[in-house]
């Protein structure tokens, strides 16, 4: 288990750089399931391993200039408050047992996993449709003319801030309709400017731990990072080769069926 559990952290770091996201998605089941940490620790240690590969993702679109940094600090910076606050204050305040009622109980672990699968769910819809339709092209993008609806940036900025720092995940598949639909970007802009929100939420995020008493195992977290970049280096290479479109829906299978998975695990034979 172990050592599938590595192998994992290789296929995350795979997808993010054929298809430009999605993997992140595995990154808690992996570390619940298959390296049997706990939820919570699981949705910190995500947070890391997220900020880490986007971070390197987005430095790829950076050299192809596929970034705007307007649409990037509008929406991040709502979203990394957020996900601080919510890491650092209400993530610590919800009780190990949420509710009790004739014998049936909530735990905040099972409620954690829950919020996440159907993260997955959402997610997988996202990835399974067909790409949402950008209104202007690549060569017709102007970043200095675009217009930024600032009331609706802040508000998807904070339900993505809350998101993350509640399930560690990233929320790409929030972030980029937002980019392509509420401000104009072209799709590859787009996916490059999710990456590099993505990277701020989520490191953002970890500190947000740290502050609130995190003892991390730098050694275990370093490690499945380093192999996730691995990953990431050699989905870049093959994405050359092979078309990120194909695999994006057959990876939004996936995710389904494990979101699917999770809720029954959960709700029948949960064990922390």
């Amino acid at each position: 288990m172990v050592i599938l559990g590595y192998l994992f952290a290789v296929l995350i770091g795979l997808t993010l750089g054929l298809i430009g996201g999605g993997g992140s998605i595995l990154t808690v089941p992996v570390l619940v399931y298959l390296l049997k940490l706990s939820p919570v620790t699981s949705t910190a240690y995500s947070l890391f391993v997220v900020g880490s590969t986007s971070l390197a993702g987005a430095i790829s679109y950076l050299k192809k200039k596929q970034l705007c940094y307007r649409a990037a600090i509008a929406l991040a910076v709502p979203s990394f408050i957020a996900v601080f606050l919510t890491r650092r204050f209400l993530v610590p305040l919800v009780p190990e047992t949420i509710l009790e009622f004739s014998g049936i109980s909530l735990h905040k672990d099972v409620l954690i996993m829950l919020a996440f699968a159907l993260l997955m769910i959402l997610s997988s819809f996202s990835m399974i449709r067909k790409n949402i339709g950008s209104v202007i092209t690549e060569e017709e993008f102007d970043p200095e003319s675009i217009k930024i609806n600032d009331p609706m940036i802040i508000a998807e900025g904070l339900i993505l801030g809350i998101l993350t720092g509640f399930v560690g995940a990233g929320g790409g598949f929030l972030i980029i309709p937002a980019l392509v639909l509420l401000v104009g970007l072209p799709m590859k802009v787009s996916i490059g400017t999710s990456l590099l929100i993505i990277a701020t939420n989520s490191l953002i995020g970890f500190t947000g731990d740290l502050y609130a008493g995190l003892d991390a195992d730098w050694a275990f977290l370093l490690g499945f990072s380093a192999l996730a970049l691995a990953g990431i280096f050699i989905g870049t290479y093959l994405s050359k080769k092979i078309h990120g479109d194909t695999l994006k829906p057959v990876f939004g299978y996936f995710t389904l069926v494990l979101g699917l998975l999770i809720i029954i695990k959960e709700v029948l034979f949960h064990s922390y």
